[in-house]
């Protein structure tokens, strides 16, 4: 079946349909649900339950814009709700400073570790770090969907990059020693 004939089988509620649709976008969904849940298990959680929210929904679906879209920003949007019922958002008062972030020809690391350092992060920072830097949204938009302001959105990006930085830093010596030493 090609997209058109999964979103029509699944607005009638057929199984094959929406298995099919499942299977189709399940690895593109949980990667993005990976990006903003602290774990594995969360990311499945947010998974299975944004592809309730999806079949659930998709009868709303207005064909504008990609679809794909469509079902990542209910992904997305999962993520957050789970974080905002799981964790208390607290502003942070802090200025915004000027990103001194690593430069891409410095990391020296397997992307999983990357991916585990993104995880790490405490909780709004995490969402912060991966709304901006890995789905572009604007810091207007973080503070809208965090119900923050611009100004912590910044803060708390700053400070993520930072946690990374220091972490790629400290691993990248750790592996280019390894790798120096044929270990």
């Amino acid at each position: 079946m090609n997209l058109d004939q999964l979103i029509k089988g699944c607005i009638k509620q057929n199984r094959k349909a929406q298995e099919e649709l499942y299977h189709v976008y399940k690895k593109t969904l949980y990667v993005l649900s990976l990006k903003y849940c602290s774990n594995e298990a969360e990311a499945e959680d947010n998974l299975h339950d944004a592809f309730i929210e999806i079949f659930s929904n998709i009868k709303n679906y207005k064909e504008k814009g990609s679809f794909e879209g469509w079902i990542k920003r209910i992904t997305i949007n999962k993520a957050i709700t789970r974080y905002k019922q799981s964790y208390v958002l607290t502003a942070i008062k802090d200025e915004y400073l000027q990103d001194e972030f690593i430069n891409e020809s410095e990391i020296n690391l397997p992307l999983d570790t990357l991916l585990s350092f993104i995880q790490e992060l405490p909780h709004q920072y995490r969402l912060v770090f991966s709304l901006y830097e890995l789905d572009d949204f604007s810091h207007q938009e973080i503070a809208s969907l965090l119900s923050i302001s611009e100004n912590t959105s910044k803060s708390n990006l700053h400070r993520a990059k930072q946690i990374l930085k220091d972490k790629i830093k400290s691993q990248s010596t750790f592996y280019y020693s390894k790798q120096k030493n044929g270990k």
